[in-house]
């Protein structure tokens, strides 16, 4: 189930707010410039389903974000348990960056914790199937993956070279926790 925790940048051990109800965490959210939606497929996907497929599945969702956020590249990421690289692929996500363009993922299956830092207070969102979040460009933030990673997501993009992430060299991320 998705979830919000929200907490102080200096206190990683003491939540400020912690909901699983999925309007609660898009109000909270909107309040800081981030989406937060849930979004149901079209057709069946299952273990089969091609990246295209997936795409069309969404399509009308895909559609109306590209209209209204500019995006021009759409792919679908997968990694598959018991991933040889795994564990470096985690470590690749678990500092606090920054993009020139908005992060969009939609989970299509499995799960994953995205940290963002706003003014004085960490947003950690656990988004599980069904759930788009869409982190605003220069937002400080960080993913955690979990150490046994299963996903297939969408990803949007502004810039068709896609993902390029900028630390901001703080050490924040190692003071809050991680998915498991």
């Amino acid at each position: 189930m998705s979830q919000l925790t929200i907490f102080a940048d200096c206190n990683g051990s003491n939540a400020l707010l912690s909901t699983q109800d999925a309007t609660q965490i898009a109000a909270e959210l909107n309040k800081v410039n981030v989406r937060f939606e849930q979004w149901q497929a079209s057709a069946a996907i299952t273990a089969d389903t091609s990246h295209d497929e997936i795409i069309a599945a969404y399509n009308a969702d895909i559609e109306r974000l590209k209209q209204q956020g500019g995006y021009q590249t759409v792919d679908v990421i997968s990694l598959a348990k018991g991933n040889p690289a795994a564990a470096d692929l985690r470590a690749k996500f678990l500092f606090e960056h920054t993009h020139s363009e908005d992060e969009v993922r939609f989970f299509v299956k499995g799960q994953g914790l995205f940290c963002l830092h706003i003014n004085d207070k960490v947003y950690q969102v656990l988004c599980q199937q069904g759930d788009l979040i869409s982190v605003p460009e220069l937002t400080p933030h960080w993913f955690d993956m979990g150490s046994e990673p299963e996903f297939t997501a969408i990803r949007l993009f502004n810039n068709t070279e896609g993902w390029v992430a900028q630390s901001t060299e703080s050490e924040i991320a190692k003071q809050f926790p991680l998915l498991d």
